[in-house]
């Protein structure tokens, strides 16, 4: 059974513990049995799930009533769903990340237009901002998006979006010349029909997900459809990505606590040497490792989710320490796991195979390891 202790911890108010209930009621009830052989079919069965169930709602702000997100909510969505299947946590964070530039920046109608159905599992989401010569360099993005009369017109490349292909909604950023660099970039939605959105490529990664690369071929968008004002769209994107990085950490967290419970049952229930494997002094030094680095995890990524909702503007240094401890912490914690499952651990549709697939992405996605030690430092620095 895994450790529930964590709840208890001061980060969380009983709303919260009653969340943890009830997502680990719905994903034991309806995680078992997901097709990941069609991903694309399997997501849209997750999110409409999800959304029936109510667990939408949470990914983005009411659009009658208003308020914020709840970052403490998402990131015990996102660990619990991770925790019984990664591609289950896939279908609900890209409904939450797809959206939420127009959660924090979106107008009245923007919001009643798509947030009713995305929270609602009616129509999938995505988030456009990677490009092939941009990927974690932001600032360089070479889509632009050149205003003429009531419209914009989209030329240009976006790729690794998940979703793609599979989307109703894209959140697209592209440059549009109000200054260099981050100044002049701007963030759209662009619904999946529209003409000139060309679903260019579908990629294949070792843990299957819907990705694409998109191509936008004179792609008309009316000026409506602008997120924010013009030449925001870099700090909508920073401030996007300051919500959902710790939610990335939590996935990472339901994943090692996925490992370290499939390692105690093995190391309970399998005999070396005649005695049970967990007597041996090596294993329990394994099992006490990863104990340690998943309560070490969990602190950092409840932080950084309770400051945010206390009410900080920003926690990109706290948000970038718990993606960077937990992602890469959580990539030794399976490690050791399919170490413990000796040849059992690499056989392909086993549990801890799957682990060791599914968190390799997350220590690149939504900024890389490299790029979360960089924010660190800079925030460390800039106190001197």
């Amino acid at each position: 059974m895994m450790d529930r202790s964590f709840l208890s911890w001061p980060f969380f108010d009983d709303v919260h513990r009653r969340l943890a209930d009830e997502v680990e009621r719905w994903a034991t009830e309806n995680t078992g049995h997901i097709d990941h052989e069609n991903v694309d079919d399997a997501c849209r069965n997750l999110v409409a799930g999800l959304g029936a169930a109510g667990l939408l709602q949470h990914t983005a702000v009411d659009p009658a009533a208003g308020g914020r997100l709840d970052v403490r909510s998402l990131c015990i969505i996102r660990e619990t769903l991770a925790r019984h299947d990664g591609l289950a946590d896939f279908a609900f964070a890209m409904q939450g990340l797809g959206t939420g530039a127009l959660s924090l920046f979106g107008t009245d109608a923007q919001k009643r237009e798509w947030l009713t159905r995305t929270r609602a599992g009616k129509a999938l989401s995505a988030f456009a901002l990677s490009e092939p010569q941009s990927g974690s360099d932001v600032a360089n993005l070479e889509l632009s998006a050149v205003r003429d009369g009531d419209s914009f017109v989209l030329n240009g490349e976006k790729t690794w979006i998940s979703n793609g292909g599979i989307a109703d909604v894209y959140t697209v950023f592209a440059r549009t010349g109000e200054g260099d660099g981050a100044k002049g970039i701007s963030a759209f939605i662009v619904p999946a029909d529209t003409p000139g959105l060309i679903i260019a490529e579908r990629l294949e990664v070792i843990a299957p997900h819907p990705l694409a690369r998109l191509v936008f071929d004179n792609c008309r968008i009316p000026a409506s459809a602008l997120i924010g004002s013009p030449g925001q769209g870099f700090r909508i994107a920073m401030s996007v990505l300051d919500v959902f990085r710790s939610t990335v950490a939590a996935a990472a967290l339901g994943f090692a606590r996925r490992a370290l419970e499939e390692s105690v049952k093995r190391a309970n229930g399998r005999h070396l040497f005649g005695a049970p494997m967990s007597e041996l002094q090596m294993v329990q030094g394994h099992i006490a490792d990863m104990a340690l680095d998943i309560d070490a995890a969990a602190l950092l990524v409840y932080r950084a989710a309770w400051l945010k909702d206390s009410g900080a503007e920003r926690v990109s240094r706290e948000a970038a320490m718990a993606k960077l401890y937990a992602t890469d912490r959580a990539q030794s914690v399976i490690d050791k796991a399919v170490q413990i499952h000796g040849g059992d651990g690499v056989r392909k549709g086993s549990v801890v195979e799957r682990l060791y697939r599914e968190i390799r992405a997350l220590r690149i996605y939504e900024g890389a390891s490299d790029v979360q030690k960089i924010i660190i430092a800079r925030h460390e620095l800039a106190r001197g």
